[in-house]
């Protein structure tokens, strides 16, 4: 089956300025204070209890299928990478050449896992804008928008935007990724089929609003 490496959202970026529009919050407390509200409606003040994750990051598009597992100790930050063709097993402190290549899928998986908890981990690198009343890409519904735009420089692939929606309870239901903060979207889907866990309120279901592309977690342990 032909393998699919989907879009790589990364950190460890630097900040660029952003134009704010005539609906974005005024409030500079409430501004400030949005990417924490998200993050901890999602359990991220339970972060800090978190031993080990493991996760299986799978991809459906049409009749193709691609996954790999993770298994990631955040306090040691060791990661092994679980594929139907190897193991490997590295720590960020000491990467070579094949590590640091996996690890941009790692990256990239876990900002699909863990996205609302990379506003906190991303709050000095990136700049945002929050509008109260947006209309969501899928559902069409009036939400609240949240934009992150990474920087140009550093990290996988820089210069990365995210337009994430959400209703009062700060839990996101939609987001769109744009490559390069492009004005047009690279692609829209929904965070669905919430899994709690030790604390922790993650989508394990990601998919486009027709369902061509399905990209979900299996396999969710937290320790």
């Amino acid at each position: 089956m032909k393998k699919i490496v989907p879009f790589a959202l990364v950190v460890f970026v630097t900040t660029t300025s952003f134009i704010l529009t005539k609906k974005v919050v005024k409030n500079l407390t409430q501004e400030e204070g949005i990417l924490e509200k998200v993050a901890n409606a999602h359990g991220f003040q339970n972060w800090g209890n978190v031993k080990e994750i493991k996760f299986t990051f799978n991809v459906d598009r049409d009749t193709s299928h691609f996954e790999r597992t993770w298994i990631w100790k955040p306090r040691t930050n060791d990661i092994t990478a679980i594929t139907p063709e190897k193991t490997l097993t590295y720590n960020w402190a000491d990467m070579d050449s094949v590590a640091y290549k996996t690890n941009g899928g790692f990256i990239n998986d876990k900002f699909w896992l863990l996205a609302p908890f990379q506003l906190q981990w991303d709050a000095d690198n990136v700049t945002h804008e929050h509008i109260l009343v947006s209309e969501a890409p899928i559902s069409k519904k009036p939400m609240q928008k949240l934009t992150i735009a990474y920087g140009s420089e550093g990290g996988y692939t820089p210069g990365d935007a995210y337009d994430f929606y959400f209703g009062e309870d700060y839990i996101i239901r939609e987001w769109v990724f744009r490559k390069a903060n492009q004005k047009e979207p690279s692609l829209i889907t929904s965070f669905e089929t919430y899994e709690e866990t030790k604390g922790l309120k993650v989508a394990t279901m990601h998919q486009t609003g027709d369902g061509s592309f399905k990209l979900y977690f299996t396999g969710l342990e937290v320790k």
